[in-house]
C-alpha cells in the first residue's frame, strides 16, 4: 500500500519507502499521539522525527546525549536542505547568536541540545520564548534507573516538557528491556498502544563467543582480523589497552588507531573522519567511540575485553552491517576483565558519611529559626519549613567526596523524595566588554531604559576591558530583578553592542527542612545506592551467563529485549554451530596481601593527617588500594602516595574484607 507520505519522503530525503515501523511512528505523531519507538541500532529511528519535524508548525527540540551524534545528524539534514542546528560547547558566541536568531525567526526547524543545556540560565530564557511543537529524546533509555546507561538529568525531562508546554513527545531507543520500556513510557504518559517496537533480531549479524586465555588474546585477535574483509571496530575497556592494542596492530601491518575519551577532540575527529573514509581499517576503541558513527559498511566488531553489560554489547555489535551486508561480531571471551568492570561499580557508590555531608551542606543554608527548631521528627511539610539552597556541583563534589555522576543521582533522589525541588540555575558570574561605546549604547534608548542600563554599567566591576556584573548592588540601588538585567545584557549581546560571557553554574533548589531532617534519610539513600550497586553486579553476572548460553545467542539476545519474534535457532551464531563457550580466568585472581595492605593504609593515614578531618572510611581505603578515583584523591594528591593502586587487580570485595579486618 502506498503511503500518502511517499512522495514527500522521496522529495525531502530521496527514499522511496519507509522502513519497518517508521510509517507507524510518523502517522502516530502527525495524529498528535506521543510515541516510544524501539528500533534496532541502524534501522532509521532518526528519520521518524526528521520527517515529522518538517510537517509541524513550530520548532522540534531534540535531546541528544553526544556531540558526535548531533553533528552527524545535522550534516545529514543539511545535505537534504533541512534547516537544523545545535547549541553546544563548540559554537562561538557569534554562531550561538545566529542559531538563536534562526530559531526565533522560524527559519530553523530542528534544534539539537544536550540535556545539560537546560541548566543554562541563558538557554532556558531563550527556549521559553520559543514555541516548540515536539520534544524528541534520543537514547531515551537514559531516563530509566533500570537502564544500563541511566543519566540523572534525563529524569527532569518530563518536567521541562510541561514547563515549556510541548504537546508532543517522541522517545527513541535501540535497547530497552520490558521494565525499561514501561518505565520510559509511564514517565511521559505514553499509552502502551503507542509503543512501536520492531523486531530486534538482525539476520546479517553473526554472533561468535570465542573463549581465549589472556596470554593468547593478541595472537587470536590477529587470526580473527585475517579472516575479516573491510573495516571494523575492536572494543576494549581501558584507555591504555586501546593504545597498546592499536600499536600492536600497527606493528603487524594494520592501518589501526586508538580512540578514547582521553584524546584531544581534534584527534578524535580526525580518527573518525579517517575511519569513515576508509583510510583506517581498524579503530581500537573504548565505548567513547561508536554512538556518533554512521558508517554503514562496518564488517566486523570484535570485543577484545568483555562489554560492560548485555545492553552495551547489543549497542556495540549493532554498529556492524547497517547496509544489510554481513558483519561478524566476535567476543574474545575470558573472565579477566570482570574485576575491572566490577570495581568500577563499587567505585561509584557513595559512603553514608558522604551522603550525610551533602545533607549537612543543605542544612547549613537553612534560616536560623529552622535550625533552632531542630526538627527531628517531621510534621506535615508546611511552607514555613521551606527555604532556598544554592550549590555548585564541582564544590559540592569536593566537599562531600562523591564523584559528580553519583552526586547528580543523589540530588535527583532527594528531588524524588520531595526534599528538594529545582527552581532554576544561574551563572554565578556574568561579565561583558563593550563593542560599542557606552555613551552610544545609552543614546539608543528612552529615558527609563537609559537610566536602567546606566545602573547596570555603573554597578559592574570593570577590570581593564571586562566588567563583572554585580546583581545585588543593581537591585539595592535600582530595584531591578536579576532576570531583567540578564535579558538586557542578552539583548545588547545579540545586537553586537557588547560581548557577554558567563561561568560557574549555580543550581538553586527549594528545600523542605522538615523532610530534610528525617532521621532515616541518609540510611534510605545509602540503601538506594547499595541496591543499585547490587543491580549492577547482577547485570555483570547476567552478561557472563549470556555468553555461556547453550541455546541460540540471537534468540536469547532478542528475548532479553522483550522480543520473542526471533527464530529459536538462527543458524549463524557460535552456539548454533555447536560451539558452547565456557569462560574462565587466564590466571588466578590475586588476593590482597595483609602486610602490603596494612602498610598502604598507614601511608594513606599519614598523608591525610591534618588535611582531612573526617574518619577515613572502609570505602576510601578500598578505592585507594584498587585505584578508583574520588574527589578527595585529586584534591589532596593521594595518587602519589605509596600503595595507591597496589590491589588494582584484586577483587574489590576481597580488598573490602581485608580492610574491614584490619580496621
Amino acid at each position: 500500500m502506498t503511503s500518502p507520505h511517499s512522495q514527500l519522503l522521496q522529495n525531502l530525503f530521496g527514499f522511496t519507502a519507509f522502513r519497518q515501523g517508521q510509517q507507524e511512528v510518523v502517522e502516530g505523531l502527525l495524529n498528535a499521539r506521543s510515541t516510544l519507538a524501539i528500533f534496532p541500532t541502524g534501522s532509521g529511528k532518526s528519520l521518524c522525527y526528521q520527517y515529522v519535524a518538517t510537517q509541524l508548525p513550530h520548532l522540534t527540540l531534540v535531546i541528544s546525549p553526544l556531540l558526535a551524534l548531533m553533528k552527524d545528524q545535522l550534516s545529514f539534514l543539511h545535505s537534504k536542505g533541512i534547516a537544523a542546528a545545535s547549541i553546544d560547547s563548540t559554537l562561538t558566541a557569534e554562531q550561538n547568536k545566529q542559531v538563536m536568531n534562526d530559531v526565533r525567526s522560524g527559519r530553523c526547524k530542528i534544534l539539537m541540545v544536550s540535556v545539560e543545556r537546560f541548566k543554562n540560565e541563558r538557554f532556558r530564557q531563550f527556549i521559553e520564548s520559543v514555541q516548540v511543537s515536539m520534544l524528541v529524546v534520543d537514547e531515551a533509555h537514559c531516563i530509566s534507573e533500570w537502564g544500563h546507561n541511566f543519566r540523572p538529568d534525563y529524569l527532569k525531562l518530563p518536567a521541562y516538557q510541561k514547563e515549556l508546554n510541548i504537546p508532543l513527545v517522541l522517545l527513541l531507543t535501540a535497547t530497552a528491556t520490558q521494565k525499561v520500556k514501561l518505565d520510559m513510557a509511564s514517565r511521559f504518559n505514553i499509552a502502551q498502544e503507542n509503543i512501536i517496537q520492531t523486531g530486534f533480531y538482525r539476520p546479517n549479524l553473526n554472533l561468535n563467543v570465542l573463549p581465549v586465555a589472556g596470554i593468547n588474546r593478541n595472537k587470536v585477535l590477529l587470526e580473527e582480523l585475517q579472516r575479516q574483509q573491510g573495516a571494523g571496530i575492536v572494543y576494549v575497556t581501558l584507555q591504555n589497552t586501546a593504545q597498546e592494542v592499536a600499536q600492536y596492530l600497527q606493528q603487524n601491518g594494520y592501518a589501526a588507531q586508538a580512540y578514547h575519551a582521553g584524546l584531544h577532540n581534534d584527534v578524535r575527529q580526525s580518527i573518525q573522519q579517517d575511519f569513515m573514509e576508509n583510510r583506517l581499517q581498524v579503530v581500537v576503541a573504548t565505548i567513547a567511540f561508536g554512538m556518533g558513527i554512521d558508517k554503514s559498511d562496518i564488517r566486523f566488531v570484535i570485543h577484545y575485553d568483555l562489554p560492560k553489560s548485555i545492553e552495551n554489547y547489543s549497542q556495540e555489535i549493532g554498529r556492524g552491517g547497517r547496509d544489510g551486508g554481513t558483519a561478524n561480531c566476535t567476543v574474545l571471551a575470558n573472565l579477566d576483565g570482570l574485576v575491572t568492570i566490577e570495581n568500577f561499580v563499587y567505585g561509584d557508590t557513595p559512603d553514608k558519611s558522604a551522603i550525610r555531608r551533602v545533607i549537612d551542606d543543605i542544612s547549613a543554608q537553612a534560616p536560623v529559626h529552622l535550625q533552632a527548631a531542630n526538627i527531628k521528627s517531621p510534621p506535615t511539610p508546611t511552607s514555613s519549613s521551606v527555604y532556598q539552597w544554592e550549590t555548585q556541583i564541582n564544590s559540592l563534589s569536593s566537599i562531600s567526596n562523591i564523584r559528580q555522576l553519583p552526586l547528580k543521582t543523589l540530588l535527583v533522589q532527594l528531588e524524588l523524595a520531595n526534599v528538594i525541588r529545582p527552581l532554576y540555575a544561574y551563572f554565578a558570574e556574568y561579565k561583558f566588554r563593550f563593542n560599542t561605546e557606552q555613551v552610544d549604547i545609552l543614546n539608543l534608548f528612552s529615558k527609563e531604559r537609559r537610566e536602567f542600563l546606566e545602573a547596570v554599567f555603573t554597578h559592574s566591576n570593570m577590570k581593564k576591558v571586562w566588567g563583572v556584573v554585580n546583581f545585588d548592588s543593581i537591585y539595592a540601588q535600582y530595584g531591578a530583578e536579576r532576570s531583567r538585567v540578564v535579558a538586557a545584557l542578552e539583548y545588547l549581546h545579540e545586537h553586537n553592542h557588547i560581548e557577554l560571557a558567563s561561568r560557574l553554574i549555580t543550581d538553586v533548589y527549594s528545600v523542605d527542612y522538615s523532610l530534610l531532617q528525617q532521621s532515616e534519610l541518609a540510611d534510605k539513600l545509602a540503601r538506594y545506592f547499595a541496591e543499585n550497586e547490587q543491580k549492577e553486579v547482577e547485570r555483570i553476572a547476567a552478561l557472563v551467563q549470556f555468553f555461556e548460553q547453550d541455546s541460540c545467542l540471537n534468540f536469547n539476545l532478542s528475548a532479553y529485549f522483550d522480543d520473542n519474534q526471533a527464530p529459536r535457532k538462527c543458524g549463524h551464531c557460535s552456539v548454533c554451530e555447536g560451539k558452547v563457550a565456557k569462560l574462565s580466568y587466564s590466571s588466578p585472581i590475586p588476593t590482597p596481601e595483609r602486610e602490603q595492605v596494612s602498610a598502604a593504609m598507614a601511608a594513606l593515614r599519614a598523608h591525610l593527617e591534618g588535611k582531612f578531618n573526617d574518619p577515613i572510611t572502609i570505602s576510601i581505603y578500598c578505592r585507594f588500594l584498587t585505584a578508583m578515583t574520588m574527589p578527595l584523591f585529586t584534591r589532596l594528591k593521594v595518587k602519589q602516595v605509596k600503595g595507591y593502586g597496589s590491589c588494582e587487580h584484586c577483587r574489590y570485595a576481597d580488598v573490602k574484607q581485608l580492610v574491614s579486618e584490619l580496621i
